[in-house]
């Protein structure tokens, strides 16, 4: 099973990036967005396969000196439940760790700043979520992983996830014009997650699910406005272009040394459902 996945993984992946695109294509959300937009190749090169590769390589080391120092996975903790319950009992605690960190990126001056890449990209498309800060990336898969090694999950588990995550990501992201009705209250799709990346929430106030739409609803951070948003990206920082650039840019000064800057602003948004 191991060795399947190897090649039927990165098959999903594709397979799922190419549908993307050809939605985008023909559904779009937003019009105005290129294929070939500002910042591609950076997304592609530095973030999805470069970076990939190397944190890829760091987050095993760690887990696997984690594992060779505690010795947890050969106590089997979980091995013994199916591999479906394992997989949605991952999903599920992930997910909701993912919510609440990414809230308190948005409401931590420090933590945006590893953040702050994310939301750089002027146009929302299947890619773009690749962009990520690499410290953001290390320290969120490391939460993720660790957990599927040391209590002892089946290999397919993190395959799965992996996998999951990849298609996920690139759908929330993705310019495809979507209208999920009563779905968007359990599950995260492209409009919500485009309102979450809206240039009108300087920092992304809202919506902070990734998968599942639930602790949104549950905490009362959704919201969907009835009107499109102005555009993407950062209003208030002038980003640079670069992947080594931008990673190097997360550690300027701060303006005002007491200033809590870089936190969500108020704004006035048309009524919507919430």
């Amino acid at each position: 099973m191991r060795n399947t996945w190897v090649w039927l993984s990165p098959a999903i992946v594709v397979s799922w990036a190419l549908i993307l695109i050809a939605l985008e294509r023909r559904f779009a959300y937003d019009p105005r967005q290129r294929l070939f937009r500002e910042g591609l190749w950076v997304d592609f090169l530095g973030y999805t396969l470069a970076q990939s590769y190397a944190l890829g390589l760091a987050i095993t080391w760690i887990i696997t000196s984690m594992d060779a120092y505690t010795g947890w996975s050969k106590r089997g903790l979980i091995s013994g439940w199916p591999v479906w319950l394992q997989f949605t009992f991952f999903l599920v605690t992930h997910d909701l760790y993912i919510y609440l960190f990414h809230r308190l990126q948005h409401h931590n001056r420090w933590l945006w700043r590893i953040h702050e890449a994310h939301h750089s990209t002027k146009d929302v498309d299947w890619l773009s979520g690749s962009r990520s800060h690499s410290l953001e990336i290390l320290i969120n898969q490391t939460i993720e992983f660790a957990p599927i090694a040391l209590l002892g999950a089946a290999p397919e588990v993190a395959a799965l996830k992996v996998t999951v995550d990849a298609i996920w990501g690139m759908y929330i992201h993705s310019n495809v014009n979507v209208r999920p009705g009563w779905w968007s209250y359990v599950f995260v799709g492209p409009e919500l997650h485009r309102w979450h990346h809206a240039i009108e929430i300087t920092q992304g106030g809202l919506n902070f699910g990734t998968k599942l739409a639930i602790w949104d609803t549950l905490f009362k951070t959704r919201r969907v406005p009835p009107v499109k948003p102005r555009g993407y990206g950062l209003s208030d920082v002038d980003f640079p272009n670069g992947y080594l650039s931008q990673h190097l840019f997360a550690f300027r000064r701060f303006a005002h040394p007491n200033a809590t800057a870089n936190t969500p602003a108020e704004v006035a948004l048309p009524r919507a459902s919430t």
